[in-house]
């Protein structure tokens, strides 16, 4: 079983089926049976958690002095090869973590197989990456910048080397990690800027119905959250970011046609993980097109659609396309603004590394 499912799925489930009209007696011609449309229960609720204000670690315990050194590291462009990408290239904070494209320009504009996912609300994910090879934020941190198709360092040595070149890093990792009696490592960087992206939370009004605040979504949004739920998508999209909590073949129901990513098999090699990949958040997801691993769908109504499609086996119309996605427009969140800007980044030293575009 890939599905990691919320407490209290099982008491439930029998609420997922949709309501039907009342049938005439059997013997009778029969006109064909009416939909009725789900109402807002707040049995649905259990599904999901409000956002809290970060996302704690005991491995990694969020302090001021890490998340000020994240949010450099964060934006310093010297972390890569030619001095010209960083983390917020591919995840802009200021564009809801994502980049809007289908896949992300990296080290000489190459591009990689699959969509930059959001930054925001990820930390609780049952991992990180679109296959889950990273266990946490802080392992995810580690990746990209050795990536030779995304920031291109050539080694965890030359990163350090780099950060120690540049003499305003060495006190604010001082700071950071005051155990250490050398606080400048790979692993310390990526627990600043894990750190970092553990407040990287974006509540939203809906997080304000969860509290129980019944004004803060208006009727057609509790219309859409309880089709929603009664179609099933609660199923993947449950927890506090609705979502990232499992694992889930596209084309669980209906075969899906693109099937060139092979997705968590490229990490485990286990034949029952093609195509699949972790659930994404829906959190900002208005926001954060273009859709799924690859960025082949450009709206919520092509995604929505295809997600009924592939993963439950329902056709839905234009109606209960536009009722969803009006649910899911409650979950565009207020964006941290103290956490997004550019902090300004300590000057390089004379032995800093240049640009090298090769």
């Amino acid at each position: 079983m890939h599905a990691t499912f919320p407490r209290g799925l099982a008491l439930v489930a029998a609420g997922l089926l949709p309501l039907m009209g009342c049938q005439k007696p059997a013997e009778q011609p029969q006109a064909p049976a009416a939909t009725v449309e789900p109402e807002f229960e707040d049995y649905m609720l259990v599904f999901f958690e409000a956002l809290p204000k970060q996302f704690d670690s005991e491995k990694n315990p969020i302090t001021a002095e890490k998340v000020a050194l994240g949010q450099m590291l964060y934006h310093d462009t010297r972390l890569s090869k030619n001095h010209d990408v960083s983390c917020n290239s591919c995840h802009g904070l200021d564009k809801f973590g994502v980049d809007n494209e289908k896949t992300s320009p990296g080290h000489k504009g190459q591009r990689g197989g699959r969509n930059s996912p959001t930054v925001y609300n990820s930390a609780p994910y049952v991992a990180q990456f679109w296959d889950g090879r990273s266990p946490d934020l802080e392992d995810q941190a580690k990746g990209p910048i050795l990536n030779p198709i995304e920031m291109a360092m050539p080694s965890e040595e030359a990163v350090v080397n780099v950060l120690k070149s540049i003499p305003g890093y060495a006190p604010l990792f001082a700071k950071a990690f005051p155990d250490d009696k050398d606080p400048i490592t790979y692993d310390n960087l990526a627990k600043a800027i894990g750190a970092f992206e553990r407040r990287l939370v974006t509540p939203s009004k809906f997080d304000k119905f969860i509290a129980g605040d019944k004004t803060a979504l208006n009727e057609a949004e509790k219309k859409g959250l309880a089709k929603f739920a009664s179609l099933g998508c609660t199923t993947c999209h449950n927890g506090p970011a609705i979502g990232g909590s499992s694992f889930q073949r596209i084309g669980q129901v209906i075969a899906y046609d693109d099937k060139e990513d092979l997705g968590r098999f490229e990490v485990t090699k286990a034949t029952a993980d093609k195509q699949v990949f972790k659930v994404p958040s829906l959190r900002n997801i208005e926001k954060t097109g273009p859709y799924f691993h690859n960025g082949r769908w450009a709206t919520l109504e092509e995604t929505v659609k295809t997600m009924a499609k592939h993963q439950l086996g329902k056709e839905l119309g234009d109606d209960e396309i536009a009722s969803v996605i009006t649910f899911l427009k409650t979950l565009t969140g207020e964006l941290p603004k103290d956490l997004i800007a550019k902090p300004e980044l300590p000057a390089s030293g004379p032995d800093t590394p240049k640009p090298d575009p090769t």
